[in-house]
């Protein structure tokens, strides 16, 4: 099961995005385990996910759904500075 990590700007304030459920809403039917957020400490309002993806189809999927754009809207996420990076087994 590969680790990605997913790192984008915010622009609403970093304890609403820490504290937001919708992480969890959009990606636990996935089966995506083990989430965890991270914050620059330097720049509050750059922040980024990492987490355990059995199935990387379904989660591209979803990110181009309504849904993701909703739960971005929500939680402040900029989309156009998401980056999304997959763990190298190499």
């Amino acid at each position: 099961m590969p680790t990605i990590i997913g790192y984008h700007d915010i622009s609403k304030d970093v304890n609403h995005w820490l504290t937001s459920p919708k992480r969890k809403e959009l990606f636990g039917p996935l089966g995506i385990t083990n989430i965890r957020t991270f914050v620059d400490p330097q720049n509050p309002k750059r922040v980024a996910v990492m987490m355990d993806v059995p199935d990387m189809d379904k989660l591209q999927a979803v990110m181009q759904s309504q849904a993701a754009a909703d739960a971005m809207a929500h939680d402040g996420v900029v989309p156009e500075s998401l980056v999304i990076v997959v763990e190298s087994k190499g």
